[in-house]
């Protein structure tokens, strides 16, 4: 059994992530949590979500006292895979930087670099194209972190282009693909 750790932040792919959760949870060898930014939350319904979701408010409620779990440490620790998908302009660039002021970004910058971390982009074709973007996806494959590459298709802005979130059955694809890799390590 492999525990795979999804964080989505605030694009409006996050919609999709019900649907990204729903078909992890066919996998065999899988048990997902979520972590969700508060903007994210604005794109779906938590009750939709068939898995425990996780967000700052819990980092802050669960610890009180020295010795208290600390939750992003706990969910490094817990994970085996862990998929950023969507992964917004705005978190891209916290990322990229070191800036952890969140759940999500203090995973993802206490996150053991021994083990995969895929990030699916979602963005404007216009904030895709930014020069800056394309240095802040180099950082993040520089140190080991797999892309799962956006589409092109009509945006929900109504922009036609590049930026759309990889489609929920390539992520999923992209995911159990990891997972049997890991398996492979293992036996």
């Amino acid at each position: 059994m492999y525990n795979v750790l999804i964080g989505t932040s605030g694009s409006v792919a996050a919609l999709k992530l019900p649907l990204i959760v729903e078909q992890l949870l066919t996998l065999d060898d899988a048990e997902v949590k979520f972590v969700s930014t508060h903007h994210s939350l604005h794109f779906f319904d938590r009750q939709q979500v068939k898995c425990e979701v996780l967000t700052d408010e819990d980092e802050w409620s669960r610890w009180t006292k020295r010795g208290d779990p600390v939750l992003h440490i706990e969910l490094r620790r817990w994970a085996d895979l862990f998929v950023i998908a969507p992964l917004d302009a705005n978190t891209l660039a916290k990322i990229s930087t070191g800036i952890c002021d969140n759940l999500l970004t203090c995973v993802v910058r206490a996150w053991d670099l021994s083990k995969p971390l895929l990030f699916a982009l979602a963005m404007n074709t216009c904030m895709l194209d930014h020069p800056i973007t394309s240095q802040q996806v180099s950082i993040l494959l520089e140190w080991g972190y797999k892309e799962i590459p956006c589409v092109e298709k009509l945006l929900v802005c109504g922009d036609k282009g590049k930026g759309a979130m990889a489609e929920v059955s390539t992520i999923v694809t992209r995911i159990d693909s990891e997972l049997k890799s890991l398996q492979k390590k293992d036996t």
